[in-house]
């Protein structure tokens, strides 16, 4: 039995966009995107590949609503959790002095974690040769 075909209008949302929401940022760059149109893009790559628009439109789609569980598998639940909790502590004090101290705290953090992709089998650019 065929499903019938997913519809979904592309809308240009551009606020408002209150300075207390907690969501600011999120809205902000939907904002930003309704000045660009996908579609063309979309559509060149549709026919270079030889797919119809609607699959790539899926596609991009999937790819951009796994990309968090992607990185949670890739860094692991443990570490997502250890890098929030200077970022919890920082913002349940409300001071700027507490969010350099977790600044600090994630900086070493990442640093040590970047410090292992530069030997190894992750060393070199990560744009590629």
């Amino acid at each position: 039995m065929s499903q019938p075909p997913d519809a979904v209008a592309l809308e240009q949302w551009t606020g408002p966009i209150t300075d207390d929401d907690p969501h600011r940022n999120f809205k902000q760059e939907v904002a930003a995107g309704a000045l660009v149109d996908p579609l063309p893009t979309l559509q060149n790559l549709a026919d270079f590949v030889g797919l119809p628009l609607g699959a790539v439109v899926r596609h991009a789609l999937v790819k951009w609503v796994s990309a968090g569980s992607d990185a949670l598998l890739e860094v692991g639940p443990a570490w997502v959790r250890r890098l929030a909790e200077p970022i919890d502590r920082a913002e349940a004090a409300g001071t700027d002095e507490a969010r350099l101290v977790a600044y600090e705290e994630l900086r070493g953090l990442l640093g040590w974690l970047v410090a292992g992709l530069d030997e190894g089998p992750f060393g070199g650019d990560p744009k590629g040769p």
